[in-house]
């Protein structure tokens, strides 16, 4: 997909998908809570890749959130009207998650896939700035199917 559009940046890449899959994909920085860097959203009729405004990558971290898109995995479901979360919810939901609310064998094989996809596709966007020439990351990943 993005040899075919010439997406050559993580941004380009977010664009692309959106095309695509005929879904539009937001990007937007917010305060999200301690040791959050990122989330998607579903709506209705898009996503929302929300980047906390402090971040040390947004690449890497915007790369890792489409990373959830590519794979689709479920993202955190909105509704229109989303309300702040408080301390007292935030830990309400905590509790609930170590409570066994949450699958976490399935929530740590997606958070390693949206890594491992985040990882190669910094590695092979690296080769286009570099101007290397990127055909053994094209044999190697054709080789692993």
């Amino acid at each position: 997909m993005a040899a075919q559009t010439h997406a050559v940046t993580v941004e380009d890449i977010v664009q692309a998908l959106a095309d695509r899959r005929r879904r539009p994909i937001e990007v937007v920085y917010e305060d999200l809570g301690p040791g959050v860097w990122g989330q998607r959203r579903e709506f209705p009729d898009h996503d929302r890749i929300v980047l906390a405004r402090s971040l040390p990558s947004v690449t890497r971290t915007l790369a890792h959130e489409v990373g959830h898109i590519v794979f689709r995995h479920p993202g955190a479901a909105v509704s229109e009207a989303t309300l702040a979360a408080d301390d007292d919810l935030i830990a309400y939901m905590l509790s609930q998650r170590s409570a066994g609310w949450s699958d976490p064998d399935r929530e740590a094989l997606h958070e390693w896939e949206a890594e491992a996809f985040a990882v190669r596709l910094l590695q092979r966007l690296g080769q286009f700035d570099r101007g290397d020439d990127w055909r053994p990351l094209l044999c190697f990943d054709e080789a692993l199917g």
